[in-house]
């Protein structure tokens, strides 16, 4: 029988606090008996990803605890009820079914009369046929004339996931031959960012997805009626060129501004739809949908790991206990997610929707206050980028920062040149081995100004290369690494009722029903 209790009244919590100051990091990694632990420290993943947590502070009786924490909170069990059927989204009596748009991990699941797995396979096999037929030329702009760039429409999930995806296929697919159309991504109300895209394409042979679950998204409909315009401006008919990604009780459902109508329904929150239609249909018409159904078997390898009860063979299970252990034992309030990989460059904007969207409570799943912190602050940069930016504060600020670096020992494209005695991939694997020392090592120096404390821990995911497969593992594992954080501080990971308190007071602003200080900042806005 499932439990649900508090992160601080578990008896693991207890153990871990007594354990807090146990492993000095600057220690643990010099010498020898650094290596060993670089070596015996880490996790193989699905698709040739490894995680290695050898620089985190943890030692065999740090994980022996966060393993008995696992075991205490069911985190095993709790995954399984979720992936068979049960409400888990409490706050609003939802189930939680972004797995099932990658695969069967248990029962099957009904809802609304309909086998879930059932229909998200079909509506990714509607997606795959229209694009199949666009880059075939069967579905065409009024002169017959094919598609060459597809536009996504649509604001935080909508966005920030498909967006990331497909920033970080982009070459991959160029170099694979798998290229069929250029995309680009409008998701802020600022006029601004339309008029720049509607600039940089050639409407005619665009192809427009709208993305809305509900179908009444203000930003986003601002945003279709912008487009719209510049369409019927430049002589086209807007329902030629506009497809919608949507409920089956939208009203955009049934409607004859579209092309096609692609569905999604209330069980996959917008953090976590990048599997589902939201990202398969932009991301097909994009790559194919070979290509997405690749990345759909990246993550459904993960999942399917992630259902493994021991931590020490699940790594997003030891990834979340480890993160648990800096954010309420350690006391870190921050992490930072750190891509050597310039094809990552948005992932970790994506990963700051889904971890702090998610885990940014301060009650738990029955509405009671809790006494702990949750979610950590999420940022970051691609190295080496980084480096040169906010690294220092980092190295030789006062706050302690846990790091996750990604790296990959080949490029994508696989074209490089010998400077100065190595490549620039060589280079840039180099700048991830010195940091993860240079930041659990630091150095000791007679000038203050040069001397680094060391001591900050991190870990590092590390694949051979980054493609469709090994990109759907590496999103699947933050997705579960995120839910598994969830369960351990009961709360519920799948709403996001923050999100909705600023728009509430936007349309009054816009409704011109305010008053008081609402009202003074709407006339210093001149709205």
């Amino acid at each position: 029988m499932i439990e649900w209790k508090n992160f601080d009244t578990t008896a693991a919590y207890g153990k871990l606090n007594a354990l807090k100051d146990k492993v000095v990091l600057k220690e643990a990694m010099a010498g020898e008996g650094g290596a060993e632990r670089v070596a015996r420290y880490q996790i193989p993943m699905s698709n040739g990803l490894t995680y290695n947590y050898a620089a985190k502070e943890v030692d065999d009786e740090v994980l022996v605890a966060l393993c008995e924490l696992a075991k205490e909170a069911q985190l095993t069990e709790k995954y399984e009820a979720l992936y068979n059927g049960e409400v888990i989204n409490t706050g609003e009596k939802r189930l939680v079914l972004h797995q099932l748009t990658r695969g069967q991990l248990g029962d099957d699941v009904f809802a609304d009369g309909v086998n879930k797995r059932d229909f998200y396979a079909g509506e990714q096999k509607k997606a795959a046929v229209f694009a199949n037929k666009v880059h075939a030329g069967e579905i065409t702009n009024a002169a017959g004339e094919k598609f060459t760039t597809v536009v996504q429409i649509g604001i935080g999930g909508s966005d920030l996931g498909p967006r990331a995806m497909y920033i970080a296929l982009e070459n991959w697919a160029k170099k694979n031959g798998c290229k069929y159309m250029d995309a680009r991504f409008i998701s802020n109300v600022d006029p601004d960012d339309a008029a720049a895209v509607l600039a940089g394409i050639d409407a005619a042979h665009s192809l427009f997805i709208l993305v809305s679950k509900s179908g009444t998204t203000l930003e986003t409909l601002t945003n279709e009626s912008f487009v719209k315009d510049a369409l019927q401006k430049a002589g086209l008919d807007p329902s030629r060129h506009m497809v919608a990604v949507t409920s089956e009780t939208s009203p955009l459902a049934s409607s004859k501004d579209y092309l096609e109508a692609f569905f999604m329904d209330d069980y996959i929150g917008g953090r976590y739809s990048s599997s589902s239609c939201v990202g398969g249909v932009v991301l097909s018409l994009a790559f194919g949908p070979e290509v997405f159904a690749r990345f759909l078997n990246g993550m459904a390898a993960e999942d399917e790991l992630a259902k493994e009860a021991d931590p020490m063979k699940n790594a997003a299970m030891l990834d979340a206990l480890i993160g648990v252990f800096e954010r309420n034992i350690k006391d870190y309030p921050v992490t930072a997610v750190l891509p050597y990989s310039q094809a990552l460059s948005r992932f970790p904007a994506h990963l700051q929707q889904l971890d702090m969207e998610s885990n940014g409570k301060s009650v738990n799943r029955f509405g009671e206050p809790v006494n702990y912190v949750t979610g950590p602050i999420i940022f970051g940069e691609p190295g080496t980028n980084g480096q040169h930016s906010f690294y220092q504060l980092l190295h030789q600020g006062k706050t302690i920062v846990p790091l996750q670096f990604v790296g990959f020992k080949n490029s994508q494209l696989h074209e490089d040149v010998v400077i100065q005695g190595s490549t620039s991939q060589q280079k840039l694997g180099a700048n991830v081995a010195a940091q993860i020392m240079a930041f659990a090592c630091g150095k000791d120096d007679e000038n203050p100004n040069k001397s680094f404390a060391g001591g900050r821990p991190s870990s590092i995911i590390i694949g051979k290369e980054l493609t469709p497969e090994s990109l759907g593992a590496l999103l699947a594992h933050f997705e579960n690494k995120v839910m598994f954080q969830g369960f351990v501080w009961n709360i519920n990971s799948f709403d996001q009722e923050g999100v909705q308190l600023g728009k509430v007071l936007a349309k009054r602003v816009l409704a011109h029903e305010t008053d008081g200080a609402l009202k003074a900042y709407s006339d210093l806005l001149d709205i």
